[in-house]
């Protein structure tokens, strides 16, 4: 049986009629297994559904079910994932279901995150009903928490990411500038780390910025500068010395948990004619990442936005490939390069013995919040980059937010001189507003939806 998402014009209706009226029944929650408007200090939840009847005889060891999340049908479901996962996190529940009566989502807890894991339009909810039931119906879920009752808490829910089998590279990749490659490079490393992964951020773009958005520069005079002799180029100018290990630094308060960083420096311009004439300078950030494999889970290069030796350098070497863009007409138009670029490094990789770069998809970065905008610009672009250009996209999107341009920007004073002080968007996140706080989300579901895409 279907449902007629036209029957919600307003939040209340969202409530009565598919919650109420279709959803809770659907599921198999009688009316003593759920309750609205439960309220824990100062959270009010909308609905919250238990897998044992009223009133409660749980200890604090078995998650309570099911969180349900109402809005008006003209929200935007984005905007209120930040507010799923603090439920979720904060009172130790499995699953959360966040619907607007037009689309439906499903979110899971895991390692202190909400990870999306279903979500289909309303419309079709009575064919993807079997799928929804066998997710969040009462009995199954029933048995999947109590089947884990029996492990360690732990184990329910963990704090940190198991350590993978395998080191995975990601290059960050465009050839048009400002289209928030470094934004992504940074904090996707910076959401991987806060996970629990072992990650390598990887700098080798000659304009340096994700080696300054990290903290690294912070000297003010040029006799100062300790980077210039121990950066990116020196590992892929030399076979048999200058090891990463050797010039990797920690981020200066960038992140909690800090992340390593193999950092560049302007003078990478300067070498490039040079390294272009040598061809195993297009092989040997590869043959150095090798060398450290076991000391990482994660790699995310950050790439120049150009077809120079850098560039080839972090494709040969990467497994997968995100492409940022705002996806406008300049950042649209240099696609068809960029998979003339992938062809041309997919023929080096097959001479390495390596396997045909994996895309992950075109990710939507940089994209303006205005309502307007979103409701009749935003699809149409989305839609042109597989209708034809033929690219597969990422599903997340990164907003264009200030709070994303203000964690960069961030400055500390030491003595009479101020000295840059970067944060990425989840420690900037920690201590401001719900704004920040919404683009933390944003990237902690990037990671979440690329670990799915690399099978983790």
């Amino acid at each position: 049986m279907s449902f007629d998402p036209e029957l919600c014009r307003n939040e209340s209706e969202v409530e009565s009629k598919l919650i109420v009226g279709y959803l809770l029944p659907k599921l198999g929650y009688s009316p003593d297994t759920w309750h609205q408007e439960v309220r824990f200090g100062k959270i009010r939840l909308d609905f919250l559904a238990f897998t044992q009847k009223l009133p409660l005889k749980s200890d604090d060891r078995s998650p309570l079910g099911l969180v349900i999340e109402a809005k008006h049908p003209r929200k935007n479901l984005d905007k209120h994932v930040y507010q799923i996962q603090s439920y979720l996190t904060s009172l130790n529940i499995a699953y959360g279901l966040l619907t607007n009566g037009k689309e439906l989502r499903i979110y899971q807890q895991v390692a202190g995150s909400a990870r999306l894991i279903f979500r289909c339009a309303v419309k079709d909810i009575g064919d993807r009903l079997p799928e929804l039931i066998q997710l969040i119906g009462r009995d199954f879920l029933q048995q999947r928490l109590k089947d884990r009752l029996s492990l360690p808490q732990t184990e329910i829910f963990p704090t940190s990411a198991r350590k993978i089998s395998s080191m995975k590279t990601i290059a960050i990749y465009h050839n048009k500038g400002g289209v928030g490659k470094t934004t992504v490079s940074t904090n996707l490393a910076a959401a991987f780390s806060r996970k629990g992964y072992r990650t390598l951020l990887i700098d080798i773009d000659g304009q340096a910025n994700t080696t300054f958005a990290t903290g690294l520069i912070k000297f003010q005079f040029e006799e100062d500068d300790d980077i210039r002799d121990r950066n990116v180029y020196h590992a892929i100018a030399s076979s048999d010395r200058d090891f990463i290990e050797e010039l990797v630094r920690k981020s200066s308060y960038f992140n909690e948990p800090e992340i390593d960083v193999l950092p560049a420096h302007i003078d990478l311009i300067k070498y490039q004619e040079f390294l272009t004439t040598k061809m195993a300078s297009r092989n040997r950030l590869l043959a150095k990442l090798k060398r450290i494999e076991n000391s990482y889970d994660f790699v995310i290069i950050d790439t120049p936005p150009s077809r120079d030796i850098y560039a080839e350098a972090a494709l040969i070497t990467a497994d997968y490939l995100v492409i940022p863009s705002d996806l406008k007409p300049f950042a649209n138009q240099g696609l068809p390069t960029v998979k003339e670029f992938i062809k041309t490094i997919n023929e080096n990789r097959e001479t390495f013995g390596r396997q045909p770069l994996e895309l992950l998809g075109v990710l939507a970065s940089k994209i303006s919040t205005n309502a307007q905008y979103l409701k009749y610009s935003f699809p149409k672009q989305r839609a042109v980059i597989s209708e034809r250009y033929e690219l597969p996209l990422i599903e997340s999107v990164i907003y264009d937010r200030t709070a994303l341009s203000a964690c960069f920007n961030q400055t500390i004073v030491v003595g009479d001189i101020e000295y840059p002080n970067p944060q990425s968007i989840f420690k900037y996140a920690d201590t401001h507003n719900s704004t920040s706080q919404t683009s933390a989300l944003e990237f902690e579901v990037l990671a979440n939806e690329i670990l799915n895409k690399v099978k983790l």
